[in-house]
């Protein structure tokens, strides 16, 4: 009988110490509230989804995010300055959005006939391209997880074709960017900034003579199929786009270093999920639009040898304007000039993006060290 209660008793103290230990770890567990750019009827939510699930699984011994759909906790438009201050741990976004507060954040959101999705991916993981999102994100006090891709867009979609660059001109059209809209209006054409929410009723309304947003199966399921009979492919004013995680730095530095590292391993592997996802979707909205009867008008060559030259000068621009805006892009068309060793002896079977036409290293160089 003593032996048993003295079973009973070391049992009970196990337990008991177990049970603080229990208590211990949930009272160190962090919990992040996280939310995003994107609300919940367009389909990009689910890359921040897919990150926040991987995030959960991998680090929910000391890390527990809990997701709110854009539009939520606050307008998207909001969610760089609750990051920022540390209203919020975390946000989903496109760095583009962020352009105004500096140029920089342009080209780490998309390229303008520069870059595919191998490329970003290339240059992100093994080219410079993270650390150069740590700089810029940095000085905002944050820390930047680029975790998804999307290959080239869509195009424009309206209620007008567009055959050539020639008919563009005096077309008012929805775009995304500052050095989009830069080149739009070298082409004839004027920018007009809507929201994505926004979008179908301008073109239903004729508001725009046409608008791009994202990729097909983005833009079929936003019911784009429903107001635009007319697509003009490729999309060459977002060749690429990324997006990521901004992290409010207190928040980060609060992780273990371990911490950290499941984090980012969650976002280079969402880098992968998301380029294959979206190709996919992308591939079955196409199949739809078609289906629909959307008749889809392809730029030639020409037109786009064109593009590719005002795209150069626009690059030129802007690093002359900025600095940092500079640093990003020389980085860009270093990767191109040093990749293209391999790349162009390794055709038909080649990744990335094939062209001869960059904006010369030169002119950025000279730009950057005035």
């Amino acid at each position: 009988m003593k032996k048993t209660k003295t079973q009973f008793a070391l049992t009970g103290l196990a337990a008991g110490i177990a049970l603080a230990a229990f208590a211990s770890s949930a009272q160190a567990q962090e919990q992040w509230t996280m939310t995003t750019t994107w609300p919940d009827n367009l389909d990009l939510i689910e890359i921040d989804r897919h990150w926040v699930e991987l995030v959960n699984q991998l680090a929910g011994d000391e890390l527990q995010i809990e997701f709110r759909a854009g539009g939520t906790l606050m307008p998207g438009t909001e969610v760089f300055d609750a990051t920022e201050t540390g209203s919020i741990e975390a946000a989903g976004d496109w760095p583009g959005y962020w352009a105004g507060l500096s140029p920089a954040f342009s080209p780490l959101a998309t390229t303008t006939s520069l870059f595919n999705g191998v490329d970003y991916l290339n240059w992100i993981m093994q080219w410079g391209g993270w650390e150069l999102y740590q700089e810029v994100y940095g000085q905002y006090n944050m820390v930047y997880l680029p975790y998804g891709i999307t290959n080239n867009e869509s195009g424009f979609r309206g209620g007008t074709p567009i055959e050539s660059i020639a008919d563009l001109e005096g077309k008012r059209l929805r775009l995304s960017g500052r050095d989009q809209g830069r080149v739009l209006e070298q082409l004839g054409g004027s920018q007009v900034t809507l929201a994505g929410g926004e979008i179908y009723q301008a073109i239903e309304r004729g508001v725009v003579d046409g608008a791009e947003f994202s990729t097909p199966g983005v833009d079929y399921k936003a019911g784009f199929n429903e107001v635009a009979d007319y697509w003009s492919v490729p999309g060459w004013h977002q060749s690429a786009s990324v997006f990521g995680v901004m992290i409010n730095k207190d928040a980060w530095d609060a992780l273990s270093e371990e911490t950290q590292e499941k984090l980012k391993i969650a976002a280079e592997a969402n880098l992968a999920w998301s380029l294959a996802w979206s190709e996919r979707e992308s591939t079955e909205g196409t199949v739809k639009f078609i289906e629909d009867g959307t008749e889809i008008n392809q730029l030639s060559e020409e037109d786009l040898a064109r593009i590719q030259e005002i795209t150069n000068e626009v690059i030129i621009q802007g690093a002359c304007e900025d600095p940092m805006h500079a640093k990003v892009y020389h980085s860009m068309i270093s990767y191109m000039e040093h990749y293209a060793n391999w790349r162009d002896v390794s055709v038909p079977y080649n990744m990335s993006r094939v062209t001869e036409n960059l904006p010369p290293l030169e002119e950025i160089e000279s730009c950057m060290n005035q």
